[in-house]
């Protein structure tokens, strides 16, 4: 395993579709499951065979059609939804089971009723179970953010004993800071005697905006997976942007890593996403919002003019954007407006510009956006009085 690749797991197919109003049938399912091995993921969450037949379906047929990446299903620590999760993996040409159980405090008393020590027998045993399928088991620490670390380094150092391959190391509720989510998975590597033969994968939520800080955090400590949605869609307030996950890695090179995320497939994918789910993507999301790489203020503008990287770290089409937009607002300057002329074929001077530019502040004051016909129109008008 090369030391340095940070692997992705997307799980828009799982996690995703947990979003009210975005359930995707099995047809949609698998279209956007080949346009994700083709975008370069390692492994799909393609569902969880248990819950329903549909899913169950899913699995299996995407199974059937993916060559490369590693198909994933998830499951309870139960062995019924094990040996149903394993059936649908039947077809999967690289088949994981990905089970596991709660261990904060939280889950233990309030959900399960039970305690640390009979938590810790039910996952080993799920891994134990898992392994009798495939020798690809990941095993989910289910709100590990607010798992006590010593006992999180108990059950870790007993699942991989037990066959697990990969440890994940959720933070479900979105809680942690990323120092203290890098932290736990530094005390990981420190602390579990055989952590070196388990991948340790990160699962972050993003309940408080944390999500893809906390995935970097905990790359920066030591793990070697994040799991990550595309257009970040999950549970609640949705998981780790893989798209964002995947630029930061890009843009900072001095971490050292790498992932094999071809990055001209990102726009084009969260578009297929978005009209998929039927979820509109917020204009301002990072990386494939529809102002991601849009400029509306004069200042920004007269900067991006000069040079681009004064206002843009990322080139459009390293991501497959359409490109940057300079946006005419009541808080353009000069400087766009003369590039827009210019673009539209009017090659005015600067005394001209001073003159067109109180007419254009009349007609932005009018609207929020001034377009391409507000222009010409302002040109020919201007060009017609001043024949």
């Amino acid at each position: 395993m090369p030391k340095n690749k940070v692997y992705i797991f997307d799980t828009t197919l799982r996690d995703g579709e947990q979003v009210p109003g975005c359930k995707l049938n099995t047809k949609e399912k698998i279209e956007i499951a080949l346009a994700l091995e083709e975008l370069g993921v390692d492994i799909i969450e393609a569902g969880f065979p248990i819950s329903s037949p549909g899913d169950f379906k899913s699995v299996s047929e995407i199974g059937a059609v993916i060559k490369n990446a590693v198909i994933c299903g998830l499951s309870r620590a139960v062995q019924k939804d094990i040996e149903v999760a394993a059936e649908a993996l039947k077809t999967a040409k690289r088949p994981r089971i990905h089970t596991g159980i709660g261990t904060s405090d939280f889950h233990i008393k309030s959900k399960f009723n039970s305690t640390r020590e009979e938590i810790l027998e039910r996952a080993k045993q799920a891994v134990k179970w898992a392994r009798n399928y495939t020798n690809d088991v990941e095993f989910y620490a289910e709100d590990a953010g607010r798992t006590e670390n010593e006992y999180l380094a108990r059950v870790v150092e007993a699942v991989i004993a037990a066959g697990a391959t990969t440890v994940n190391i959720p933070d479900t509720t979105g809680y942690c800071l990323p120092h203290q989510y890098g932290e736990k998975i530094a005390y990981l590597i420190n602390n579990v005697p055989n952590i070196d033969k388990a991948v340790i994968s990160c699962h972050c939520h993003n309940d408080l905006g944390l999500a893809t800080a906390n995935s970097i955090a905990g790359a920066m400590n030591g793990a070697r997976q994040i799991e990550c949605t595309i257009n970040g869609l999950g549970e609640r307030a949705g998981n780790t942007s893989l798209e964002e996950v995947v630029m930061v890695i890009q843009q900072h090179q001095t971490l050292g890593f790498y992932t094999d995320i071809k990055t001209q497939q990102l726009n084009p994918l969260s578009r297929l996403v978005s009209d998929t789910m039927r979820m509109p993507v917020q204009p301002n999301k990072a990386i494939v919002g529809a102002n991601a790489f849009s400029h509306s203020s004069g200042i920004h503008q007269d900067g991006f003019l000069k040079d681009a990287q004064t206002y843009e770290i990322i080139n459009p089409e390293q991501v497959g954007a359409d490109g940057s937009k300079i946006v005419l607002t009541a808080r353009s300057g000069r400087s766009a407006l003369a590039h827009r002329f210019h673009k539209l074929g009017f090659m005015f001077n600067r005394n001209d510009i001073d003159v067109l530019y109180d007419q254009f502040l009349k007609v932005a004051d009018r609207k929020k956006e001034v377009e391409d016909e507000d222009l010409k129109v302002l040109a020919n008008q201007y060009q017609a009085a001043t024949v």
